[in-house]
C-alpha cells in the first residue's frame, strides 16, 4: 500500500474479506452494503483487453471492489470534485494507478471523453430518490447529490450506459424496488434487455429494499432470470452467512 495523506473528516475502511482500502468521509460520502453487492453480483470478465466503466462513482468503492476480478481497465466517472479526489487517492493508496482511472466528470457528457459503443461492462450505484418539489432532501448537498436524481436521472444514466456499451455489452445496477417499473421502462427505450435480478431483503420476512440487475445491451426480450434472494440479516440481528462472507470473509 502506499501512503496517502487524509483530510480532518476521512477515515480508512476496509473489509475483513479484502484487501482494498477506501478513503471515507461521514462528512462527505460513505458507501454502504449496496455497494459491496454491487461489486458481489457485477460479473467482469478476466481478459485484459475488458473495459469496465463506473458511473456515480461516489468515492470509488465499486470500482476498486470488482479491480480483482479483471485484468482489464476501470474508468469510475465522478461528478463532484471532493468525492473524485477521495476515488482518486484510493486508487493510488491501493496501488492500482494502472489499472483504475477517476474521471471528475459529469457523467451526461463522458461520451466526450469515453468513446461510445466502446465498453465492456457498466457498473451504476446511482441516486435511488427522484428530484421532486415535495423531496425532503439531506441539507449537506453532497449525501443530496448522491441519494437524489438532481444532477442526472434515471433516464439519463441509462442513456449515456446504452451509449457507452457495446453491443452484447452488460450492465450491473443497484436500485430501489419501487423503482422497477422507470427501471424497466428506461431499459427498454434503450435498448438494454434486463437478464437477471436478485432481491436483497433486511430479513427473511421483510420486503426487499434493495434489487439488483444485470441488463444486456441489444439482447433479446424475455428470459429474465430472478436469483435466490440475499437476506442481510438472520432473526437474531446477526449477518446472513452470504453477507457476512462478503464483509468478513471466511
Amino acid at each position: 500500500m502506499t501512503r496517502v495523506t487524509l483530510k480532518a473528516d476521512e477515515r480508512i475502511d476496509q473489509l475483513y474479506s479484502q484487501t482494498i482500502q477506501i478513503i471515507q468521509s461521514p462528512t462527505v460520502f460513505s458507501f454502504s452494503l449496496d455497494a459491496v453487492l454491487l461489486g458481489a453480483f457485477a460479473q467482469v470478465p478476466l481478459a485484459a483487453k475488458t473495459q469496465t466503466v463506473d458511473l456515480c462513482a461516489g468515492n470509488g468503492a465499486v470500482g476498486l471492489f470488482v479491480s480483482a476480478k479483471t485484468r482489464g481497465h476501470i474508468t469510475a466517472v465522478e461528478l463532484q470534485p471532493r468525492l473524485a479526489d477521495m476515488a482518486a487517492r484510493s486508487v493510488i493508496l491501493n496501488d492500482l494507478t494502472d489499472q483504475i482511472t477517476i474521471l471528475n466528470e459529469d457523467l451526461l457528457t463522458v461520451t466526450k471523453t469515453i468513446k461510445k459503443d466502446s465498453i465492456d461492462v457498466v457498473l451504476c450505484n446511482p441516486p435511488y430518490f427522484k428530484d421532486q418539489a415535495t423531496s425532503k432532501k439531506n441539507p449537506n448537498p453532497h449525501l443530496a447529490i448522491a441519494r437524489h436524481e438532481i444532477t442526472a436521472n434515471l433516464d439519463q444514466i441509462m442513456t449515456v450506459t446504452s451509449d457507452l456499451l457495446k453491443t452484447n455489452g452488460k450492465a450491473y445496477f443497484v436500485h430501489r424496488p419501487e423503482r422497477l417499473d422507470d427501471l424497466f421502462m428506461t431499459m427498454r427505450a434503450h435498448h438494454l434487455a434486463p437478464k437477471r435480478l436478485r432481491f436483497v431483503h433486511p430479513k427473511a420476512d421483510r420486503e426487499a429494499n434493495m434489487v439488483l440487475i444485470e441488463m444486456i445491451k441489444s439482447g433479446r426480450p424475455n428470459g429474465v432470470r430472478i436469483l435466490p434472494p440475499v437476506i442481510v440479516y438472520d432473526t437474531d440481528g446477526s449477518y446472513g452467512e452470504e453477507v457476512h462472507q462478503l464483509l468478513y470473509g471466511n
